[in-house]
């Protein structure tokens, strides 16, 4: 059923950002502290049965200097550097099997899979392990790992990770560096607005039901996981709500959408109890950019699916020619 505003409301919904100060100071040393540590970007081809692709094991150092895993592909018979989709992981998994990440190289583009640091699962197994210790580890799961100071959350860490992948995207003979779109569903889809956010000069973003804007919202509208984890915390412990709130909003999608350029395609779905309809629409009323949203009115978190990639494949189209 839907959990959310009527569709009439939401089209017009754009709540006020919960910009702490120091926004950009807090990311500008984030990154800048990254950026100290060589970003020795190893592409190293490898094997994976796929004949039509060149296929490549990736390493970079992310947040920490920390090496970040990832898949690199490129279609064998591609002639001069070519577009690259830069792809992030929804929640719980990692950056499985080169075959897994089909759709953009078949048609036409470069595209690197960053893994997800500290994430794996049975069936979506990773590679890159999260080296920093959670300073308060709350309940298990990401997000209460270092909830009580910004420097310490672990969505730190991983939105840093992915700026730093477009960086080794941009490093590749194959990529041509001004033809950058960051891409990703739910988890996914926040590190993409992140970086969209962080990163001048991207050329697009693909925002499938993003996770992490306008979380304190989320968090009055559903219990679902992965805002269930925070939601238990803050049942056991009531008086570090407003603390932790404040970490939050470093890392609320609906800040980086105010600073984000480049054009963008969204999908909300109405029905989505795990990223509620209304915090995807606050996103896409505040991104400053270009911007497209596609509404699917009786889908869950799984949106719009194959419909939404058709949206994609032709809005890269149109993007690349």
């Amino acid at each position: 059923m839907f959990i959310d505003l009527p569709l009439d409301e939401l089209r017009a919904y754009r709540p006020p950002r919960p910009e702490p100060a120091g926004f950009d100071a807090f990311w500008q040393r984030t990154l800048d502290e990254a950026r100290s540590h060589d970003l020795d970007a190893r592409f190293t081809e490898t094997d994976a049965g796929l004949t039509l692709l060149r296929t490549y094991d990736v390493e970079f150092s992310g947040f920490g200097g920390h090496r970040i895993r990832g898949w690199f592909l490129v279609p064998r018979t591609a002639a001069g550097p070519l577009p690259c989709v830069v792809e992030y992981i929804g929640y719980g998994g990692g950056r499985l099997k080169p075959h897994d990440w089909l759709l953009w190289p078949s048609a036409g583009y470069a595209t690197l899979v960053m893994d997800t640091r500290g994430q794996s699962g049975p069936d979506r197994p990773g590679d890159t392990p999260d080296p920093v210790a959670a300073t308060h580890p709350g309940v298990p799961g990401k997000m209460t790992q270092g909830l009580l100071d910004p420097d310490d959350y672990y969505y730190r860490r991983l939105f840093t990770d992915g700026v730093r992948a477009v960086e080794a995207a941009r490093g590749h003979a194959a990529v041509d560096a001004s033809r950058i779109v960051v891409a990703g569903g739910s988890q996914g889809g926040a590190t993409a607005l992140a970086v969209a956010g962080l990163v001048p000069g991207l050329a697009g973003a693909l925002l499938d039901v993003p996770f992490l804007s306008h979380i304190r919202r989320a968090l009055d509208i559903t219990d679902a996981d992965p805002y269930g984890e925070l939601v238990r915390y803050f049942a056991g412990e009531r008086t570090r709500v407003d603390t932790a709130l404040e970490t939050l909003d470093h890392f609320d999608g609906l800040n980086f959408a105010a600073r984000a350029s480049a054009p963008a395609l969204f999908g909300v779905a109405l029905r989505d109890a795990v990223v509620p309809p209304s915090t995807v629409f606050a996103a896409h009323h505040h991104y400053a950019g270009e911007k497209e949203l596609r509404v699917w009115r009786f889908n869950g978190h799984e949106g719009g699916g194959g419909e939404q990639r058709v949206a994609e494949l032709r809005f890269l189209r149109e993007l690349f020619g």
